[in-house]
């Protein structure tokens, strides 16, 4: 694996020329990519599994058997997110899609600030934070400030079952998987962006893509690929603030 700093230039550009050759490019993105809208990742020091632990309130079996219980942690998890704004790694990952380089995204965040940047085609493998979902009869709707600041917990106008965010809950199944590996079967670059590469069935997706002859550029502050990269793949390590929009300008110019 090439490793890129700021004044690599001309490994900036074969990364960006690579990915212009590519007939697909895909990317998977992290909370990493997020870290600079003011969103922590859940995992870290302080994060909302340190407060609330994902056995104790986050399984659909918690839900199911204690809503209101559920609902402090999706009391928490929309204050976290309320506001806040896609940044500049947002921007220069819709910028890539929008130039026709990047095929579609396939995020582990439920923050929808690829498609607040402009990314069209995202695959929200863990959900979205902007609606709500009943378990009972499948109804989705758009959440609303009030969802958080009420202790009411909001039930389905349908059947009357309490409402959840539409995000996949630990013991249940993650979404659009069976687009996702049908979009990565020949997916010929995928840009690995602010993931640690550990969490199922996310952290799959770049063996896949190896396994195939497939190149990996991958974006993170500390490498989590050692064991799917090759020598002919790119880490741009650093702040994905940084590496990605320098990249997107690489892009722009190669």
């Amino acid at each position: 694996m090439q490793k890129i700093t700021p004044e690599s230039d001309n490994i900036y550009a074969a990364a960006a020329a690579l990915l212009k050759a590519a007939r697909k490019a895909m990317a998977l993105t992290g909370a990493g990519i997020s870290v600079g809208s003011g969103i922590p990742d859940f995992r870290s020091p302080g994060g909302l599994w340190t407060v609330f632990s994902p056995e104790e309130y986050a399984t659909v079996e918690v839900f199911r058997r204690d809503p209101a219980k559920a609902w402090e942690l999706f009391r928490a998890m929309g204050k976290v997110l309320v506001g806040k704004r896609a940044n500049a790694a947002h921007h220069a990952l819709a910028e890539i899609e929008r130039q026709g380089w990047l095929q579609g995204v396939v995020t582990q965040n439920i923050d929808s600030l690829h498609q607040q940047a402009g990314s069209r085609m995202v695959f929200e493998i863990h959900g979205d934070h902007r609606h709500l979902h009943c378990l009972q009869c499948g109804e989705i709707v758009p959440i609303v400030p009030d969802h958080f600041q009420s202790a009411d917990i909001p039930r389905c106008t349908r059947c009357g079952y309490p409402l959840k965010p539409n995000v996949v809950l630990f013991g249940e199944a993650v979404r659009d998987l069976d687009a996702i590996h049908a979009c990565i079967a020949d997916c010929e670059v995928l840009l690995v962006i602010g993931t640690s590469g550990q969490v199922y069935p996310a952290a799959a997706l770049p063996t896949l893509v190896r396994q195939r002859g497939g190149r990996i550029l991958e974006f993170n502050r500390e490498p989590a690929l050692h064991a799917v990269t090759g020598r002919d793949d790119f880490l741009f390590q650093g702040d994905v603030l940084d590496t990605l929009p320098a990249f997107a300008a690489a892009c722009r110019r190669a």
